[in-house]
This record gives structure tokens, C-alpha cells and sequence, in this order.
């Protein structure tokens, strides 16, 4: 499936650069700052339950509070602050704990193959805001689902996926339509960085609402800010270039120009040639390889903290955040790197993408590996953690945006087809390291960070070795009638 149309076409895109068109107030760069907050809500909205859930369940049901005292000694800078136990508390085991972490993905993965088709029919833009909308309001509900029982609290949460399982590929396809090519890196990596921040700020957000209000006001403030950015959202964006109110001329013309041999005008969708191509597969292992790692930490991280590193709950909101706020600083300076690497011409797209997949897989793997073996050493283990994460960042700039690069017309689909794949490792990787680690002993938990450390790596060596960085031969309508 690899062309060698793609150097034909780099004069295009260079011929078409003018350099009139300043990023700064620019109508794409606002895109990219609104989906950026509107990336941060949603992660918020996802990442509030696995701190939420320390408080929500009555300590005794776990069989970890009688084991972990003998791993680490603990380690805690607690003053004589009141706590607020004014909270529910409910009496889940480690296994249901498991599954309504898991839940979530339930819904998500239904949605992202039909997110990434009616993105590419109807536009992202309503798309990705009544999917935030919804996480939002069922967010609101996840208190009175509680309060009902645990089926409700499964059920309110694959609900929320459902909603969420339609945001990146509607926002795949808006870029599709927004983003020139040598400036695809900058803009998703703003965008996208958004979830990392809304991780970082939440985790330690939910840990000082859970200590000085109740756990239910997490749920209520996060979901109270998604239902405002909506009306943002859908008062001051467009779906292209051509439909924007406020857009200046040049840029409109900047980005049409810059795009106008890499979009197919066909109506129908080439599923099977989509389906028969390497390159997306590659994307696909890539993706489900990075997604299993990134997802046990999400979800079990402040478990790891508060098990067997043994923080108290405000300590484990700020450190199960940090790693996060290192991925967020490596995600937008890797996304400025990897396009001054090909706008300069030293490197090609498909070399910037295999390099920057190959160091935001394997590196995290190794530091992952490290921080399962340096026992009740504190600074070490959140040290290397978070070099683990922070690492993940370069990923953003590697295989995560690389559907853009093989089928701009077709990314939201392509990115519903890798993320349904992705998912997996949310439904059935939190319930996994629950089971390995009922002990919670060092030795279980060393278990869990070598599973997800040898996928990483199986998956930066298959992305390396079948990625492509040009538009594929399916992709483009008409293609050979571009080539010189």
C-alpha cells in the first residue's frame, strides 16, 4: 500500500505556505485551544472515579488494608486536618471495584467506528460536543447511581463512555479539515495535550475535594464545567474552514491550498481497502500496546500509591498526578519538534513518526519495569514513573496522529478502528492487575508493570517496522491524476 506519490506532493504544500498567515488568534489555533479545554474536561470526567472510589468503599472490604502493612512502612506528612467522612460508603470488593473501573469502556468502545462515520458524514463539531455534553450529565448522575446500586453505577458509566467513545474521532475528522500538513503535529498535540492537564489537575483536585467536602462533589463540579464548555464550544466553532464566521481570508485559503491533494471527494467509504492496509494496522498495534499501559496506571495508580507506597489521600492526588504533568510538557514540546523536523526537511514524516513511537513505548517500558523493583524507595518509584509517563508523551507526535498523515479524508474512521481496538486494554486491564495484585504485595505489582511493559514494546517494534508516513493509493480520489 505504500506510494511514492508523497514527494511529488511536498512542493505543493511548500508553494502554498504563505507566510501572511500568524498562528497567534488564527482560527485554527483557537480550535485547537477550545478542544484542548474540552480535552481536558473530558479526561477530568474520566480520571475523578479512580479517586472518588479509595473514599466510596468502606475500608474493610478489601483484603489489602491487612496485607499492605508489611510491605512498606508508612509514609505519610498527614496534620491533624479534619477529614470529611460525611460520604456514602459502600461495601465493593477488590473484583467489583474492578469492574466499575472497567465499565466505562463498555460504552466507549461501541461508539468509535460509528463516531469516526457520522464524523465524516455530519462533521465533528456537534458531534464532539454533545458527546462531552453527555459525559457530562451522567457524571452529574453518578452519585444517585451509587446510591441505587452498583448495577446502576456500571450502567451510568458505560453511559459516559458512550458519549466519550465519539470525541476523538469527530476531532480527528474536524482536523482532517483544519489542519495543514506541516502543521498537523503542533496542532493535535495542543489539542490532545488537553487530556493529560484535565489528569493532572483532576487527580489531585478529586483527592482535596474527597479530603475537605465529599466524594460527591466531584462528580458535580466536573460535570457542571463540561455542560458550560459546551455552549462555548457550539457558539464559537465551525466544522471547515469554509463555514467559519470570523476566519480571515488568508488562512481560509492557507489551509484549503494546503490540503487540496490530500482529500478524496468521493461519497462512499473504501472499507475494504482500508480494512487490507498494513500501515493502519500497524497504527492499530501501536495503539492497543501504548493504551494498555497508560490505562492500568490511569485507573490504579492512586490504588499503587496508597497500597504500597502507602501516601495518605491527599499525598496520592498529587503525586498520581505528576506523571501526567511531565506526559502534558512532553506532548506539546515533541509535537513542536516533530514538525520543525519535518518542515525543515531533515527528516521525513514516516521517520518522525517511527522515531517518536519508538521513544514513547520503550522508554516508558523500561522505567515501568525499574519502578516495580526499587521496593519502599519513595522518590525512586515516583521518579520513575513518571519518567515512564512522561516519556508516552513523544507517542502524540508518533503513531497517534499518523492516521492523518496515510488518509487525512478517512482519519476519523481510521481512529475509530484503532481506538476500538485501544479500548480493550481499559475494559479487561484494570480488572487483570486486580486480580494479579489481591495481595498487594511488591511481587504482584512487579507482575502487572512487566505485562504492560512487554506489550509496549511488541508494539513500538511492529509500529517501526510496517508504519507509512505518505497518503496511501485509497485514500485520495483520482490519485494518479496528481502525480507528475
Amino acid at each position: 500500500m505504500e506510494t511514492e506519490g508523497g514527494e511529488d506532493r511536498t512542493p505543493l504544500l511548500k508553494e502554498s505556505q504563505p507566510g501572511t498567515v500568524p498562528a497567534c488568534c488564527s482560527a485554527r489555533y483557537n480550535l485547537a485551544l477550545l478542544a484542548f479545554f474540552g480535552f481536558f474536561l473530558l479526561y477530568a470526567l474520566r480520571v475523578n472515579l479512580s479517586v472518588a472510589l479509595v473514599d466510596m468503599v468502606e475500608p474493610n472490604t478489601s483484603l489489602a488494608k491487612n496485607t499492605t502493612s508489611n510491605v512498606c512502612p508508612e509514609h505519610s506528612s498527614t496534620t491533624n486536618v479534619p477529614r470529611n467522612t460525611t460520604g456514602e460508603k459502600y461495601s465493593w470488593d477488590a473484583d467489583t471495584q474492578g469492574w466499575i473501573l472497567g465499565s466505562f469502556f463498555y460504552g466507549y468502545i461501541i461508539t468509535q467506528i460509528p463516531g469516526g462515520y457520522l464524523a465524516s458524514k455530519i462533521g465533528g463539531k456537534l458531534l464532539l460536543g454533545f458527546g462531552i455534553f453527555g459525559t457530562s450529565v451522567f457524571t452529574l448522575l453518578t452519585p444517585l447511581a451509587a446510591d441505587l446500586g452498583v448495577g446502576y453505577l456500571i450502567a451510568v458509566r458505560a453511559l459516559e463512555g458512550l458519549g466519550e467513545g465519539v470525541t476523538f474521532p469527530a476531532m480527528h475528522s474536524m482536523w482532517s479539515s483544519w489542519a495543514p500538513p506541516l502543521e498537523r503535529s503542533k496542532l493535535l498535540s495542543i489539542s490532545y495535550a488537553g487530556a493529560q492537564l484535565g489528569t493532572v489537575v483532576s487527580l489531585p483536585l478529586s483527592g482535596l475535594i474527597c479530603y475537605y467536602m465529599n466524594w460527591v462533589y466531584v462528580f458535580y463540579i466536573f460535570g457542571a464545567l463540561g455542560v458550560l464548555w459546551f455552549f462555548f464550544w457550539v457558539w464559537l466553532v465551525s466544522d471547515t474552514p469554509e463555514t467559519h464566521r470570523s476566519i480571515s481570508h488568508a488562512e481560509r485559503e492557507y489551509i484549503l491550498s494546503s490540503l487540496k491533494d490530500q482529500l478524496s471527494t468521493q461519497k462512499s467509504v473504501p472499507w475494504r481497502p482500508i480494512l487490507e492496509s498494513l500501515p493502519l494496522w500497524a497504527i492499530v498495534v501501536a495503539h492497543f500496546s501504548y493504551n494498555w499501559t497508560f490505562y492500568t496506571l490511569l485507573t490504579l495508580l492512586p490504588t499503587y500509591m496508597k497500597e504500597i507506597l502507602r501516601f495518605d489521600a491527599q499525598e496520592n492526588g498529587f503525586l498520581s498526578a505528576l506523571p501526567y504533568f511531565g506526559c502534558w510538557l512532553c506532548i506539546i514540546l515533541s509535537g513542536q519538534i516533530a514538525d520543525y523536523l519535518r518542515e525543515k526537511q531533515n527528516l521525513s514524516t514516516v521517520c518522525v513518526r517511527k522515531c517518536f513511537t519508538l521513544i514513547g513505548m520503550i522508554g516508558p517500558a523500561v522505567f515501568l519495569v525499574a519502578a516495580g523493583f526499587i521496593g519502599c524507595n519513595y522518590a525512586l518509584a515516583v521518579a520513575f514513573v513518571t519518567i515512564s509517563t512522561t516519556l508516552g508523551g513523544f507517542c502524540t507526535s508518533g503513531y497517534s496522529i499518523n492516521h492523518l498523515d496515510i488518509a487525512p479524508s478517512y482519519a476519523g474512521i481510521l481512529l475509530g478502528i484503532t481506538n476500538s481496538f485501544a479500548t480493550i486494554p481499559g475494559m479487561v486491564g484494570p480488572v487483570i492487575a486486580k486480580n494479579l495484585t489481591h495481595n498487594n504485595t511488591v511481587g504482584e505489582w512487579q507482575t502487572v508493570f512487566y505485562i504492560a511493559a512487554s506489550i509496549n514494546v511488541f508494539g513500538a517494534i511492529f509500529f517501526a517496522l510496517f508504519a507509512s508516513g505518505e497518503v496511501q493509493d485509497w485514500a485520495v480520489s483520482g490519485y494518479h491524476l496528481h502525480r507528475n
